[in-house]
């Protein structure tokens, strides 16, 4: 049997909760997940865990739904942020739905010293976050901070949470990417190393260009940075994140579950 549709709603979730969706809410309702009134839908909040709600009203305006049981109890994603320089507006989107599929439990954009594109708006990306999230039975969204600065997100950085920053470059100025020598270790080596201590966690992935000689010698002057490649070739921002993701949740996160 097909399970019914999940929709996110910022309301409390408790057994006889009446729970009225505005219009947007209800044309999504009717036309894309085609209930009708009588049918079930599994609602989730963010905190509540996820429940069954039945449509009791429902018209191109509005529509209204009453919860009846518990599914799920909440359960929270691994503490895993992404932090990422804005590329092309679909690429970015993309960052965005991936990221949220993947367990990323908050995300910002940062501006760098080569960063060339607009961010995307804020409610965009809440928005693109959770119908991911509905789509892919999380319990909760991804929080969405505003674009900030690369350097008064690390002046302000909770030590205690591991910063891998997903540097491309070696260190020689002369030669293409920064040449062969000075390069950081590769992403697993590092991962395999923190099993016991780097649970809470942030990756942090370049722009277009890579980030300037200054970004990377002050992002290595911290200690809770640790510089880590993710192989051989040149990555697009939208593929490194993927991988540096899937890298992490596979040795750190929920995977291994």
């Amino acid at each position: 049997m097909k399970a019914a549709p999940r929709l996110y709603v910022d309301e409390p979730l408790c057994v006889d909760q009446n729970i009225t969706l505005d219009r947007d809410a209800a044309h999504y309702v009717t036309s894309v997940m085609r209930r009708r009134v009588g049918d079930d839908m599994r609602l989730f909040n963010g905190r509540d865990g996820e429940w069954t709600a039945q449509v009791t009203t429902l018209d191109r305006k509005a529509a209204s739904l009453t919860v009846t049981t518990q599914t799920r109890t909440f359960s929270n994603v691994p503490d895993l942020h992404l932090l990422y320089a804005p590329v092309k507006k679909n690429r970015s989107e993309f960052i965005v739905e991936k990221a949220t599929e993947l367990g990323v439990r908050a995300m910002l954009s940062i501006q760098t010293e080569r960063t060339n594109a607009r961010p995307l708006r804020h409610d965009r990306m809440v928005l693109i976050a959770r119908e991911a999230a509905e789509q892919t039975e999380r319990l909760d969204v991804p929080h969405i901070g505003t674009h900030t600065p690369l350097k008064t997100v690390l002046e302000d950085w909770d030590e205690s949470r591991a910063l891998y920053f997903c540097d491309e470059a070696g260190d020689s100025g002369e030669q293409p990417w920064g040449g062969s020598k000075g390069r950081a270790r590769p992403m697993l080596d590092v991962l395999d190393g923190h099993q016991a201590s780097q649970r809470k966690a942030a990756i942090l992935i370049g722009p277009e260009g890579g980030f300037s000689t200054q970004e990377r010698a002050f992002l290595r002057s911290h200690a809770f940075v640790h510089p880590v490649t993710l192989g051989p070739r040149i990555l697009r921002a939208d593929t490194a994140a993927l991988a540096a993701l899937t890298l992490w949740q596979s040795v750190l996160g929920d995977w291994s579950a």
